[in-house]
C-alpha cells in the first residue's frame, strides 16, 4: 500500500492552520481586549505576556500558506483569486499590528494611545478577515476549468460577516483565558469578570452557525446527516456543551489553567465541525484534494523538507513557551 500524499499534505495544512489559530488567537485576542480594557499599566502587562513568543506564532500561517501553494496549487490559485481583498487586508493588518506592537514600547506617553489604537485596529481587522475567509470557504467557490469564476466580492455575504464576528469573539475569549492563566491580582480578576459573557457569546455564535449552515447549504446538511458522517459529527455539539459547562465551573472556582485549556477545546471542536463539513473538498463544493493536488513527485520532494522543518518548528515553539512559562511579573518587561 503506497503513501497517500494528498491526504498527508492536507493533514499538514490542517495542523498548521489549527496551530496558527490556537497560538496567534490569544495574541490577537489581547489586542481585541485592549478595546474594553484601558488601564495603561494593565495593557503593558497584557502585552508582556505574549512579547517573548508573539512573532513566532505566525510561523504556522506561513507554513500553511506555503504548503497550500506547493501541494495544492489549484486550491491556492482559486482561494487567492476569490479572497484577494480580505486576505490582503488581513496581511496589512498583521503588519500594521506588528509595527504598533513594537512602537508602543518606544513611544512617548503622549503618543502611546495612538499606537494602542493601531494595535487594536490591526488585531480586529486581521481577526475579522480571517473569520470572513472561513465563512466564504463554507459558502464555496465557483470554478470553471481551473479558474475561479466568481466575483471579487463573492465573500461579502451575511454568513461570512457573521463568521468574522464569531472569530473576533473566539479570539477575545482565548486572550481573556490566556491572561487569567498568566496574570494575578487586579488584571486577573478583571479577566474573570469578562470571561463568562465572552463564553456565552461564543456558545451562542456556535449555535447560530450550526443552525445556519445546514439550513442555507443543503449539500452540507446532507453530508452532516448521512451515514457514517452523522456518527463523526454527533459528538461535536455534545462535547461543546460539556466543555462549556466545565468552563463555567472552572470560572466559578477561579481555576487558573482550566479556562484556557477548555477554550482551546472549544476552538478545536469548532474546527472539527468545519472539517467534517467540507471533507474531502479543498475547494468546496466540488474539487477534492486529489483533483487539486500537485504531481506526486512534487509532493514527495516537498514532504522530505516538511519532515525536516516541522520538528524544528515544534521544538523551538515548545522551548520558547517553556522558558517563559508561569505568571508574568508586573515589574518586568521584554522590551
Amino acid at each position: 500500500m503506497g503513501i497517500d500524499l494528498p491526504v498527508i499534505w492536507f493533514a499538514i495544512i490542517v495542523f498548521a492552520t489549527l496551530m496558527y489559530i490556537v497560538m496567534d488567537g490569544f495574541d490577537l485576542g489581547i489586542g481585541i481586549l485592549f478595546l474594553i480594557h484601558r488601564d495603561r499599566r494593565h495593557r503593558d502587562m497584557m502585552i508582556n505576556t505574549v512579547a517573548p513568543v508573539w512573532d513566532g506564532n505566525e510561523t504556522w500561517l506561513v507554513l500553511g500558506g506555503a504548503s497550500l501553494f506547493g501541494a495544492f496549487p489549484l486550491a491556492y490559485a482559486v482561494i487567492i483569486d476569490a479572497m484577494a481583498i480580505p486576505l490582503t487586508l488581513m496581511l496589512f493588518a498583521l503588519i500594521f499590528r506588528g509595527v504598533a506592537f513594537e512602537f508602543r514600547f518606544k513611544a512617548t506617553p503622549a503618543h502611546r494611545p495612538f499606537w494602542d489604537c493601531c494595535f487594536i485596529a490591526g488585531s480586529l481587522v486581521a481577526t475579522f478577515c480571517q473569520g470572513i475567509v472561513v465563512g466564504a470557504f463554507i459558502n464555496g467557490f465557483p470554478v470553471v476549468g481551473r479558474s475561479f469564476a466568481g466575483s471579487s466580492f463573492d465573500w461579502l455575504t451575511p454568513f461570512s460577516l457573521f463568521c468574522g464576528l464569531g472569530l473576533v469573539i473566539a479570539y477575545a475569549l482565548l486572550g481573556c483565558t490566556w491572561l487569567i492563566m498568566k496574570t494575578e491580582h487586579e488584571l486577573q480578576q478583571a479577566m474573570y469578570r469578562r470571561v463568562t459573557p465572552l463564553l456565552l457569546a461564543l456558545l451562542s455564535v456556535m449555535a447560530v452557525i450550526s443552525l445556519w449552515t445546514p439550513l442555507a447549504y443543503p449539500a452540507i446538511a446532507s453530508r452532516w446527516f448521512a451515514l457514517p458522517n452523522l456518527f463523526y459529527f454527533l459528538p461535536v455539539p455534545v462535547l461543546v456543551l460539556l466543555a462549556g459547562g466545565m468552563m463555567l465551573r472552572a470560572i466559578s472556582r477561579r481555576a487558573g489553567h482550566a479556562p484556557f485549556l477548555l477554550t482551546l477545546l472549544l476552538v478545536f471542536l469548532g474546527f472539527t465541525g468545519l472539517g467534517i463539513s467540507i471533507w474531502p473538498f479543498i475547494i468546496p463544493p466540488a474539487i477534492d484534494i486529489r483533483a487539486a493536488s500537485a504531481p506526486a513527485q512534487s509532493q514527495g520532494f516537498m514532504l522530505v523538507g516538511a519532515l525536516l522543518i516541522l520538528p524544528v518548528i515544534l521544538v523551538y515553539t515548545f522551548w520558547s513557551y517553556f522558558v517563559f512559562r508561569g505568571k508574568i511579573n508586573p515589574d518586568e518587561g521584554y522590551h
